[in-house]
């Protein structure tokens, strides 16, 4: 069983109520999104919207009390959440990527099936743990280990985030194998509220994207050993974790960027009728806007296509060229997202620069600005860099 992908037929599209869902879940989001940046709290009326509308276990399979969503579906709810509310947007990013791992890689387990069916029937919440100690954002090597004991197995990690880790119905996280296992030879594990506890290390006062509550915390849990995916954690990463992820993280931003373009179309439009029909000085910077995110979701777009292709075979999704553009999408469309986001603000200039009024950007430039920094792009292209140094240089345009 695996999940859909790209443009095959849902039913969701085919019942044409998807967006509508997205929509009323979305506008929710916008009326409460203010209070969440200003008190830095959890999003909480948008998460239950999202609840009540069933989005939360969308990507799960039909079979086991989902819809069965692509990912493209996702994604688009993802950019309908971004244009409202920041936070409530990057939460259904992690989430849905965590699903996705689940049903792509725990497929046919039954202890994986039956946390699918408890999303799907219950809308759980599941938030994410990769990164811990010193490591930063290299998700790709963990401290903390899976400990047997007795009937069951433990961990404890010091997660330097865990966004909305309070607030989550479970938490998906990676591990080392066994204490005595490399750093890099991981497993992903699932832990549902009741086999874990968390102990705060850290808060979470930022800039923007303040309502992902992403503290550090001390986790400690006890499960079952079907709790761990049997799956390489390696094989995950690079088939499920890091191209949804990058794909609904990247749809997200875009959303941040959408909105505040429309802000920038609405001002441009009001000083033009009060110019008598003439532009205004920052016209040039809202064009500049609007290219930012076409270029952004042209890029979402081929990234969704090329995933959808590739999706159900490994050799293929782990071809070079693919996994330069998936992992690359990530850094093009949080610059491109920031680029939109900051030529809206020239183009709306004191109007965009306050923090009230109805042109204002500065929520939204506070909350993209996480984009390059959320795993560095600077750790990407290095990592990027030297995967790709000893291949050829293309010698034509379209090899």
């Amino acid at each position: 069983m695996t999940i859909q992908h790209g443009h095959a037929a849902s039913p969701l599209k085919a019942g044409s109520d998807l967006r509508a869902r997205a929509a009323a879940a979305a506008a929710i989001a916008a009326d409460h999104a203010e209070a969440v940046d200003r008190e830095a709290r959890f999003p909480a009326e948008a998460v239950e919207a999202l609840r009540a509308e069933r989005l939360l276990g969308a990507g799960i399979p039909i079979a086991l009390g989902g819809e069965g969503a692509t990912t493209e579906d996702l994604a688009e709810i993802a950019y309908a959440l971004g244009r409202a509310c920041a936070s409530t947007a990057m939460i259904f990013a992690m989430h849905q990527t965590k699903v996705a791992c689940i049903v792509r890689h725990g497929a046919g387990e039954p202890w994986c099936e039956g946390v699918m069916r408890r999303i799907g029937a219950e809308q759980l919440l599941m938030a994410s743990s990769t990164t811990e100690g010193q490591g930063g954002g290299n998700v790709r090597a963990s401290s903390g280990a899976i400990e047997p004991d007795g009937d069951s197995v433990t961990l404890e990690r010091a997660a330097t985030v865990i966004s909305y880790g309070a607030e989550a119905d479970g938490i998906v996280t990676v591990a080392r194998r066994a204490a005595d296992a490399a750093a890099s030879d991981q497993v992903l594990c699932v832990f549902l509220k009741e086999d874990y506890t968390l102990e705060r290390l850290s808060g979470w006062e930022t800039l923007g994207m303040r309502g992902t509550c992403s503290a550090g915390f001390r986790l400690r849990a006890r499960g079952r050993p079907e709790q761990v995916l049997a799956a390489r954690y390696q094989e995950i990463h690079g088939q499920t974790m890091t191209p949804v992820s990058h794909i609904l993280w990247s749809s997200a931003w875009a959303g941040i960027a959408a909105g505040a373009v429309e802000r920038a179309q609405a001002f441009t439009r009001t000083a033009a009728r009060g110019a008598g029909g003439q532009a205004p000085p920052g016209a040039v910077h809202y064009a500049r806007a609007v290219s930012s995110l076409r270029q952004a979701r042209a890029l979402i777009a081929q990234a969704i296509d090329l995933f959808a292709e590739a999706s159900e075979d490994p050799s293929r999704l782990s071809a070079l060229d693919v996994q330069t553009t998936l992992t690359m999408l990530k850094v093009e469309v949080s610059e491109l997202a920031v680029a939109a986001v900051s030529s809206a603000l020239r183009a709306n200039g004191l109007a965009g620069y306050r923090q009230d009024g109805a042109f204002s950007v500065g929520r939204a430039l506070r909350d993209i600005l996480s984009a390059p920094v959320m795993i560095h792009n600077d750790r990407i292209l290095a990592n990027l860099s030297t995967l790709t140094l000893m291949s050829p240089v293309a010698a034509s345009l379209r090899d």
